[in-house]
């Protein structure tokens, strides 16, 4: 079974940060993008993975992301 999370992915300093806001403490960072997509990819496996072996729910995806245009003064 598919399920699809919603990934934020921020700039940094240093970066990019990444987290899945319906798996908390599900965070990655990289250097690139690209790098940082990799990265949370494998987090998010290992996040389910371990919450599986606890026995612990998997929460179903609820957060709806959208990109929203603004008129800057």
């Amino acid at each position: 079974m598919e399920i699809f999370y919603a990934v934020i992915y921020a700039r940094t300093g240093t970066g990019y940060s990444a987290h899945v806001p319906d798996l908390p403490g599900c965070i990655a960072t990289g250097r690139t993008l690209e790098q940082t997509k990799q990265r949370m990819a494998e987090a998010v496996t290992l996040h389910i993975q371990g919450m599986e072996e606890d026995g612990d729910p998997i929460p179903v995806p609820t957060t709806v992301v959208d990109n929203l245009e603004v008129n800057a003064a």
